[in-house]
């Protein structure tokens, strides 16, 4: 039992890379297997197919990690602006394996799958609604601690700085160095400054 579980997450990571890499189209079966040396019969006994096992990145790798690394720091801060700006600057600048050449996982899917799949876009559009909720939950609080302008609409915020966020990945796909993060960092700093009450 424990090798069957092993096994099915090594399938599911290294999909995840090949398909940041590479794009969700353009990762085959045949691929997966041959990188993660495991059987076609192993891959479809975990799998029926390739959207099963791309569903289960979504939910099983990409989900996990966004809610450890930001949805739940930011239901427990204290400090939205901060913590907002602290999260764009790690994922845009430290995080060693979001590559600036291959932009946004998350973004890169639903821009993909998306218009194609259903479920595809049923599974991203929950990661985002979390990562965007939490934002608005973090900023919600600041404004009945104080620390945050009561006239902001925190829904209006949440999304300005997301699209932003995506914005700027597709941007850098584009850019050999990081001036254009560089230039997003600067600007959010000063529009999350503003938010704060005097």
């Amino acid at each position: 039992m424990k090798k069957a579980v092993s096994t099915r997450l090594s399938i599911l990571q290294k999909s995840f890379e090949l398909i940041y890499t590479h794009g969700y189209q353009a990762t085959s079966i045949d691929t997966i297997i041959a990188t993660t040396n495991v059987t076609k019969g192993a891959f479809f006994y975990h799998f029926k197919n390739k959207d099963e096992m791309g569903l289960a990145v979504i939910n099983e790798i990409m989900y996990p990690l966004m809610y450890a690394d930001f949805v739940k720091p930011l239901l427990s801060s204290n400090d939205p602006v901060q913590d907002i700006y602290k999260m764009m600057h790690y994922l845009l600048l430290e995080n060693e394996f979001l590559l600036k050449k291959y932009g946004c996982p998350a973004g890169n899917l639903t821009q993909e799958m998306s218009p194609v799949n259903q479920l595809f876009s049923q599974a991203l559009s929950k990661l985002t609604t979390e990562l965007k909720e939490a934002m608005q939950i973090a900023l919600k609080k600041g404004k009945d601690s104080g620390s945050i302008k009561s006239g902001i609409n925190e829904e209006q915020v949440a999304l300005f700085i997301l699209s932003g966020y995506w914005g700027i990945r597709n941007f850098g796909k584009l850019s050999h160095d990081n001036d254009y993060y560089a230039v997003y960092l600067e600007e959010l700093k000063l529009y999350l400054k503003n938010l704060e009450k005097n």
